[in-house]
């Protein structure tokens, strides 16, 4: 009797089973779906972009002569409040005028060649003298000879020699002029080399890198070596973006930005695109490991010098700001449902949307998008014409969608784990069916 009871318990769980399976795989499906609504708001679209700060305008200070570098002079903007009295050598972070002295280099053979030219020019001028009093005895003499040759007071050789020593003492001159000249010259480049050895700012700025030390030997051969860095105005700055071959259609000529560096987190800074030389943005191409960007330069205030050269900026190119635009959030826009969850009524206009969302696109060049609305746990496609994005929503441009409207972005459904679940647990007996 037991084995018997047992038997028909088992016979009809068995047989509940195979009802509820049934009734499981051949009853009308409903589904729920997850809905956001569509909003009316600001969008604002961006590109992004990494950056270096730069000055506006650098000037590379070099040295003319070759030498060791002997001492730095004072830096006269420096001023210690606690301590007037202390004093500080020229190095990064000096204010200097035009003419600013920053460097020394030692001048000794400098100072030898300058006296060496000096003496140069003084025996020219001696030999000049002397050649001018030689020229004046040989006029003379040769006045006297024109005074006798009409009365064959004089032979013709001495005439002729007369004559010929005449001429020599005006050569004579010419020659001793022309070493005074070249005396001069040579003073004036001994003085000139001389006074290269003081290292002096050729502008008012601000120094942002001393390349030197005092005892290194500076060696100017074929170029002028680096010794100081100098930023003209770091009241204004420059950010070198670099772009990405995609986005530099979108950039130009005043486009806002905006951006921050890592240094002074939560402030926004903003700057505009400038034109450099003829714009060259697009025609400077930087190509590393098959990967195209181009530099675009944008112009940024720093009147309160916070920025500092060589910091790394985030930067955002500002392509659109809309205050009022129709925003449809853009996991609606990425959801596509299986075919067993869009409406009967609907499948046929769903294949139509498709076969024109491809065909507008290759002839107009306007982007196409499909979102999807609950109908009696189904969903129905609405084709729009979409816009910009900000990364978050999507401008809807136009198509049947009013603001207000619920969009599905989600299946709520537990088989589905976008509904909550851990997409990262074990999925028991295979998991749901696929479609």
């Amino acid at each position: 009797m037991r084995k018997l009871i047992i038997i028909v318990l088992v016979v009809a769980a068995l047989g509940g089973g195979a009802v509820w399976g049934y009734w499981k795989f051949t009853s009308p499906q409903r589904f729920q779906f997850r809905t956001a609504t569509v909003e009316r708001g600001r969008l604002e679209a961006t590109i992004g972009a990494t950056g270096t700060l730069q000055p506006e305008e650098v000037i590379d200070v070099g040295a003319q002569v070759a030498g060791r570098i002997e001492k730095f002079f004072k830096d006269e903007s420096f001023k210690d409040p606690r301590d007037p009295t202390k004093e500080k050598l020229i190095t990064w972070g000096s204010e200097v005028e035009d003419g600013t002295k920053l460097a020394q280099i030692d001048d000794r053979l400098y100072r030898a060649d300058r006296d060496a030219a000096k003496a140069d020019l003084a025996r020219a001028k001696a030999d000049l003298q002397l050649k001018t009093a030689q020229r004046a005895q040989a006029a003379a003499d040769w006045k006297r000879a024109e005074d006798l040759k009409p009365q064959k007071g004089i032979s013709d050789a001495e005439y002729d020699a007369a004559k010929a020593a005449n001429d020599m003492a005006q050569a004579n001159v010419g020659v001793s002029e022309a070493q005074v000249n070249q005396s001069k010259a040579a003073l004036d480049k001994a003085e000139t080399n001389l006074d290269y050895t003081t290292i002096r700012s050729p502008v008012k700025g601000v120094i942002i890198d001393r390349r030197i030390n005092v005892g290194q030997t500076v060696v100017a051969s074929l170029s002028a070596p680096s010794l100081f860095l100098i930023a003209k105005d770091l009241t204004k700055m420059e950010v070198w973006a670099v772009v990405n071959e995609a986005d530099i259609g979108r950039i130009v000529i005043d486009q806002p930005v905006r951006f921050t560096v890592d240094a002074l987190p939560g402030r926004v800074f903003r700057g505009k695109v400038i034109r450099q030389g003829n714009f060259q943005a697009r025609l400077n191409v930087n190509m590393v490991n098959n990967v195209v960007t181009y530099t675009v330069v944008v112009a940024v205030d720093n009147a309160d010098r916070a920025l500092l050269p060589y910091q790394t900026a985030n930067l955002n190119f500002i392509i659109s700001d809309k205050s009022d635009a129709l925003l449809v959030p853009n996991a609606a826009l990425r959801w596509q449902p299986s075919r067993r969850q869009i409406h009967p009524d609907a499948l046929k206009n769903f294949d139509k949307l498709l076969r024109d969302k491809r065909t507008d696109g290759a002839t107009t060049g306007q982007e196409r998008g499909i979102v999807w609305v609950a109908d009696d746990g189904y969903v129905r496609p609405i084709s729009v014409l979409i816009g910009l994005s900000d990364g978050v929503n999507t401008e809807v441009l136009a198509g049947d969608l009013p603001a207000g409207a619920e969009v599905v972005i989600g299946e709520a459904s537990a088989r589905n784990t976008e509904a909550g679940g851990n997409p990262f647990a074990p999925k028991l007996f295979g998991g749901p069916k696929k479609e």
